[in-house]
């Protein structure tokens, strides 16, 4: 059953205590966000907020479901619960709860940044630099290594360079 356009509406009238909260359509409901961040979903006329370690015992003491998008697969779930009904009908308490929910959706992000960065590379040895050995001029100048090239199909091929 695709989201009603009268619940959507009622949900946002809501949560107009929040500057800038949005809804974007998405797979027969809605995404919640608030200046893009992602922090709260309609599907099938039932409002669901991000969930992390900091307030997921708000909803699991009232033991409010996870969302699952797939009846038959109860394993597939993810880090979105239900509101529970009295906290979306008190638009004060409903603010606070989305406000929970906007910086779970900030904290989880950020572990994601942490966790995405390069590792950090080792500073060339200053005897190396000192000798213009750790240089890339240096490396692509030295004669007899190996570098890989593109064949005519774009496969790599590896070529020794030429003595010089």
């Amino acid at each position: 059953m695709p989201q009603s356009k009268e619940y959507l509406h009622y949900v946002l009238e809501q949560l107009d205590g929040l500057r800038g909260v949005v809804s974007r359509r998405m797979f027969g409901g809605a995404g919640l966000y608030q200046d893009e961040v992602f922090f709260g979903l309609l599907f099938r006329d039932t409002l669901y907020f991000k969930v992390n370690d900091t307030n997921r015992a708000d909803y699991e003491s009232r033991r409010m479901g996870r969302f699952q998008p797939y009846p038959d697969k109860p394993y597939l779930s993810f880090t979105y619960y239900e509101v529970p009904a009295d906290i979306l009908e008190d638009r004060e308490e409903l603010t606070s709860w989305a406000r929970r929910s906007i910086a779970a959706a900030l904290a989880v992000a950020a572990e994601k940044r942490v966790r995405k960065r390069p590792a950090v590379r080792k500073p060339a040895d200053r005897d190396q630099r000192a000798a213009g050995k750790g240089s890339p001029a240096a490396k692509l100048s030295t004669a007899g290594k190996r570098s890989a090239t593109r064949d005519g199909n774009g496969r790599a091929t590896a070529k020794k360079r030429a003595q010089r």
